[in-house]
């Protein structure tokens, strides 16, 4: 019997996803596994594990296979402030009504 992955079931889909899409960029490319392998420093074991979506790959394998395709600045989009909704709406939320200048300070006028 295998054992229950304690990765919730969109996380696996999204890592079986980016394998599936790594591969076949791999193949579109006419890259060999064996060549991918050694471009990316790996064994054809573990690109084969990245090629499934194997959670248990560290990231940075990922992202080496991502290089040789060709794809490495992807990986700092990941996570980007433009790409995450919640965030930006829980930050928009504690925008203050008002603003107020300091008081004894002159303002500055803005010469046009």
């Amino acid at each position: 019997m295998r054992p229950v992955s304690p990765l919730p079931i969109p996380v696996r889909r999204a890592l079986s996803k980016l394998g599936g899409d790594m591969q076949d960029a791999r193949k579109r490319q006419r890259i060999p596994t064996k060549l991918m392998a050694e471009r990316a420093d790996i064994s054809r074991t573990t690109l084969t594990k990245i090629e499934k979506g194997d959670p248990s790959v560290s990231l940075g394998l990922y992202a080496a296979v991502l290089f040789v395709l060709g794809m490495a600045q992807r990986i700092a989009e990941l996570a980007d402030a433009q790409h995450d909704a919640v965030g930006r709406a829980l930050a928009e939320e504690n925008l203050p009504e008002r603003i107020h200048l300091r008081s004894g300070k002159p303002s500055q006028a803005v010469n046009d």
